[in-house]
């Protein structure tokens, strides 16, 4: 089953799951304090992320929504409304670590390329800063950007892509990235977004592609956003 097929399906499941808690309940056949924690966000989130770990090969959003769900729900159940407050920057503070020793040990939750130490290879990192990057290779192989709390605008208007499939592994917390890319490249844009956005602002343009070459830039956004623009 394709990606999309399954997105599907599980949109479709979630649906039925939702019309019929509201069938039963407008029948009287669910207790109200059953039916109020079901719907809270809390639990919405958990829901959202155990379907997005059962059909979505990445399963980094439903990681992070199951994360942020239990994180906010286990206090209220075990009657101590204040502990979530009192961890939640530690814990935010210990999610960023990690996750920023493994991005630079190149996982991503999806395979990625490996950098063969020429400029060919773009590798950033961003936490409380950015600026301006500026890209002229005439072997553009990809490369890993990431955001935190801070990202950069990347030029590629004077790069050329290698041959294949080039990818750029993108991730951002609370921060973000826009790339800049020629009209004519072929470009494949795969990033899921939690809490933010990534939108792909390219115009749709004639000129002729070469189908040999395609930039492939995928990625998770957490409280974040990115764009791409063509040129």
């Amino acid at each position: 089953m394709s990606n999309s097929q399954s997105g599907r399906l599980g949109f479709g499941i979630i649906l039925i799951l939702v019309g019929s808690l509201f069938l039963l309940d407008n029948l009287n056949l669910i207790p109200f304090d059953i039916m109020y924690n079901l719907f809270r966000w809390q639990t919405i989130l958990i829901v959202i992320g155990l379907v997005l770990l059962a059909t979505k090969p990445n399963k980094g959003a439903g990681l992070v929504l199951l994360a942020i769900g239990v994180f906010f729900l286990l206090p209220d159940i075990l009657h101590m409304p204040y502990f979530r407050f009192r961890l939640f920057w530690p814990v935010l503070l210990i999610f960023l670590g990690f996750m920023y020793i493994l991005r630079q040990r190149g996982y991503s939750g999806r395979s990625s390329v490996v950098p063969d130490g020429s400029m060919d290879y773009l590798e950033d990192t961003n936490v409380f800063g950015g600026g301006e990057v500026v890209v002229t290779s005439k072997n553009f192989k990809g490369g890993k950007v990431t955001s935190i709390f801070g990202g950069s605008n990347y030029n590629l208007t004077s790069a050329k892509l290698a041959e294949g499939i080039n990818i750029i592994d993108f991730f951002a917390l609370f921060g973000g990235g826009t790339f800049v890319v020629p009209s004519d490249w072929n470009v494949r844009v795969e990033v899921t977004s939690v809490f933010g956005g990534f939108s792909d602002k390219r115009i749709p343009t004639k000129d002729k592609k070469e189908e040999s070459k395609e930039l492939y830039l995928k990625g998770f956004v957490l409280f974040g956003g990115g764009e791409i623009k063509g040129y």
